[in-house]
């Protein structure tokens, strides 16, 4: 039975992932600290650890086990948050992961996949990024993500195959409705249930790239299988940018609420508008398809009315 280490696993991606990999017939470890996951997100047969993957002291309780890949989710996720306390964000993200790729380096493990960022790009609202584009983060969050990058480059010198997925606005079934100052469409959603209504920080003419939770577990369980990610980085997005308008506007239709819509403040660190080119992404798993955001929409607004 092959063994991964997929750190996160009590919040919303790295639960997801770890669920996939345990249906496959796959045993799964996972460390947590449960800052913002909950351990009943964590899934049936999942081995859990609680702890935080930036102190050194949690990674001698796994000395016993023998991973073929590790997937590093775990960390704070939120542009916005990372302006609160910058140094909090340097050690969920970027020393987690310098721990992580030391402790795969001496356990022999040869493969880690890490769960990077679109906020390494900063701001390019006129054209879809593409991997070579030239990375300014705006916010501390994509300082440390793109850091997290440059030391998994390193580590390829050292024998360990790397892949860094710079995901875009992931959403939805497992998305935490309960924090509204991280995921869009969560945030809208969670207001729409609770509240029947909507608040904008910012314009609504603001656009982003959402795409569908599977498609990205998709995405992180074919590197296991494709040589062709060695050592890349990859978007992981859809390809297609959609306005703060008309994703309100579907998730209006969907819900069949006619809630009043509010516009009003900003985010620290936020940009007007950012999508992928994936055409990477397409190239390297064989014309990787991607969910509608309507079909997306429609199952995670069914999951979430289900909730009450």
């Amino acid at each position: 039975m092959t063994t991964y280490l997929v750190t996160g696993a009590a919040g919303f991606i790295g639960s997801s992932l770890a669920k996939a990999l345990i249906k496959i017939g796959h045993e799964v470890v996972t460390i947590d600290n449960l800052s913002t996951g909950l351990k009943s997100n964590i899934p049936e047969g999942v081995i859990f650890y609680k702890g935080d993957c930036a102190d050194p002291n949690i990674y001698k309780r796994l000395e016993d086990y023998q991973f073929d890949a590790i997937f590093h989710i775990a960390g704070q996720s939120s542009g916005e948050i990372s302006f609160d306390d910058p140094i909090y964000d340097v050690k969920t993200n970027t020393e987690s992961t310098l721990l992580l790729l030391k402790f795969a380096i001496e356990r022999h493990c040869k493969r880690f996949i890490y769960a990077s960022t679109m906020s390494v790009y900063g701001a390019h609202p006129e054209i879809s990024v593409k991997e070579e584009t030239n990375c300014q983060p705006k916010s501390f969050y994509g300082v440390g993500k793109l850091a997290s990058e440059n030391y998994l480059s390193i580590y390829e010198d050292y024998g360990l195959k790397t892949t860094s997925l710079r995901l875009f606005n992931v959403y939805g079934p497992g998305q935490n409705l309960e924090n509204l100052r991280q995921g869009m469409v969560s945030i809208f959603l969670a207001q729409l249930i609770k509240e029947g209504s909507i608040h904008v920080k910012g314009s609504g003419s603001r656009f982003r790239d959402f795409i569908y939770i599977d498609d990205v577990v998709d995405v992180f369980i074919k590197c296991l299988e494709y040589e062709e990610t060695f050592g890349e980085i990859i978007n992981v997005g859809t390809g297609k940018k959609t306005s703060i308008h008309n994703l309100i506007n579907k998730l209006l239709e969907i819900s069949k609420i006619n809630a009043p819509i509010k516009y009003s403040g900003s985010t620290s660190g936020d940009i007007h508008g950012i999508y992928a080119d994936v055409t990477k992404c397409k190239r390297i798993f064989n014309n990787q398809k991607f969910t509608s955001l309507s079909e997306g929409l429609h199952r995670m607004w069914n999951w979430a009315n289900n909730l009450n």
